[in-house]
């Protein structure tokens, strides 16, 4: 059973899917020299970058440097950077930022100078925030509003992006659920995270890996894909809608974690107590919950004002405010919770994944910038560095559509059964934080694995409805994330196995394509 649809089709230059940091920084800089069109699955602002609370990092600061900045990104990451790209990261940044500042983006001064702050894993104060904690959202509409304004750019929000489009092996489009082809000469994936595979997370609804899922069904390298950070400090409430992120900002402006009994714990675990990296942060604070009967433990940040922190962290101050608390007086109870993905689409420097005609940036990307655990506030610059540097390869090359491109006049699309999929969807998220979040084991990722293999046979065809293809999205990120993390045996950043609890210099970069019978090109033209 099922519908038939009749399609559309739009040529573009450039289409980029997604509307972060990224996909927005992208979308300006091609509209430049290219007809781009920008569709985005939500509203512009569905985004993981509008809810970035903790900041941009640059070497920005007269007792800061880029070598000082790539030293601490690559010391988080574990041994696993590409060193490379790093090198990228934080030598171009500053100009990244440069621009922001020219396109208006209101950062914190202190004075005339920008406001630096230090946070986890920083040896320097070299994080810049807008609005004291609602960087990412100050920054998303700076970007919008130089969008808007572009001419020779569309922009179309609530549009679904199901499949890429692939002729003679390169990429020349994007299909949408409602069937519509969109072709173009290069396609730029800036769709976001995937933390809601976790039922346990900091991201929006929205981040379900659809850009991860539908490169991996057309062919494309994934890389690195079982490294997923589980931010330490997250709002504990009575139910997932009453979790938010407390930044990381917070820790460094002095805020100690305290167990049930009130006593501090993270000096028994690193060098650096609560500024420790975030994997291993949020271990010891999983650590504590386990001697506590799952209790979570407290954020105290106390000993600062009130007036300070509703200067300081407005945005976190409020909600705490809304749930009971003041944070001035009380202790925030706190729990990790699924964060950022280190790994996605293998990217070269340029943004270039393995498919032609292809391009991925931001948090959907993994150039190895992260290795395999990111260092506190470089995801906004990551996702403008890499965009930057995706669009002048473009322009380089000067992608052109191939010619004889067809319209598919109708399509067969089977109607799924939504109910089914809800119930899979949250076995699958709450599996999924219980066996493949901050600690795992070999014996629990095999089971875990056979689960997954016996939902996806469960599971309804993807039809035209958004819900189930997120599931679908989701149950393809969920596999790749156990059977790389079965793969790796060894415990490195934000990838820890009880089984094997050190790390092993003989694993490398995990990068994995689909086999012949997971790859679908649903409309091979």
């Amino acid at each position: 059973m099922g519908i038939r649809i009749n399609s559309k089709r739009s040529e573009f230059d450039v289409l980029v899917v997604g509307s972060g940091i990224a996909g927005l920084f992208a979308a300006r800089k091609a509209a430049k020299f290219a007809r781009v069109c920008l569709v985005t699955k939500g509203l512009l602002s569905d985004t993981n970058t509008w809810l970035a609370q903790g900041g941009i990092a640059a070497a920005v600061g007269e007792d800061d440097s880029p070598e000082e900045h790539l030293a601490d990104t690559l010391a988080a990451g574990a041994g696993a950077c590409n060193a490379e790209a790093v090198a990228i990261l934080v030598e171009e940044g500053p100009r990244c930022i440069q621009e922001l500042l020219e396109l208006g983006t209101p950062f914190d001064c202190e004075g005339e100078q920008l406001a630096l702050t230090r946070e986890g894993a920083h040896h320097r104060s070299r994080v810049l925030h807008c609005g004291g904690d609602a960087t990412g959202r100050l920054i998303q509409q700076t970007l919008q509003e130089q969008l808007l304004s572009c001419p020779g750019l569309t922009v179309r929000e609530h549009v679904f992006v199901s499949d890429l489009l692939v002729r003679d092996g390169t990429v020349c489009g994007v299909r949408t659920l409602n069937g519509e082809m969109l072709y173009a000469g290069a396609v730029i994936l800036a769709t976001g995270g995937l933390g809601q595979v976790f039922s346990r997370t900091t991201n929006p609804a929205v981040a379900t890996g659809d850009g991860v899922a539908m490169a991996y069904r057309a062919g494309a390298r994934m890389a690195d894909l079982e490294f997923v950070q589980f931010h330490p400090t997250v709002f504990q409430g009575q139910n997932e809608r009453e979790t938010f992120l407390i930044s990381e900002a917070v820790r460094g402006e002095g805020a100690v974690l305290r167990n049930k009994q009130g006593k501090r714990f993270m000096d028994s675990y690193h060098a650096l107590a609560e500024l420790g990296p975030r994997d291993v942060v949020a271990r010891a604070i999983l650590a504590q919950m386990k001697k506590q009967n799952g209790f979570p433990v407290w954020l105290d940040i106390t000993h600062q004002g009130r007036a300070f922190l509703q200067k300081r962290f407005p945005t976190i101050y409020e909600k705490a405010r809304q749930r009971g608390l003041d944070p001035a007086k009380d202790w925030l109870p706190i729990s990790p919770a699924a964060h950022y993905a280190m790994g996605g689409i293998a990217t070269g420097l340029n943004g270039e994944a393995s498919l032609p005609g292809l391009f991925a940036c931001g948090e959907a990307a993994c150039s190895g910038v992260h290795g395999a655990n990111r260092l506190a506030s470089n995801s906004l610059l990551e996702g403008l560095v890499f965009a930057d540097r995706a669009v002048r390869a473009i322009e380089k090359d000067g992608k052109q559509l191939p010619s004889g491109l067809p319209t598919v006049k109708e399509q067969h699309i089977g109607i799924g059964r939504l109910a089914e999929a809800e119930k899979i969807r949250l076995k699958l998220r709450k599996r999924m934080f219980e066996d493949a979040g901050l600690i795992r084991d070999g014996q629990a990722l095999t089971g875990l694995q056979s689960e997954l293999e016996s939902l996806v046979k469960e599971l309804p065809a993807g039809g035209t409805n958004q819900r189930l293809w997120e599931t679908i999205n989701l149950l393809t990120v969920a596999q790749l994330i156990v059977s790389g993390a079965l793969w790796r045996r060894e415990s490195r950043g934000g990838h820890y196995r009880t089984d094997y609890p050190n790390a092993d210099q003989a694993y490398g970069r995990n990068l994995v394509s689909a086999k012949e019978d997971e790859l679908r090109a649903p409309i091979a033209v």
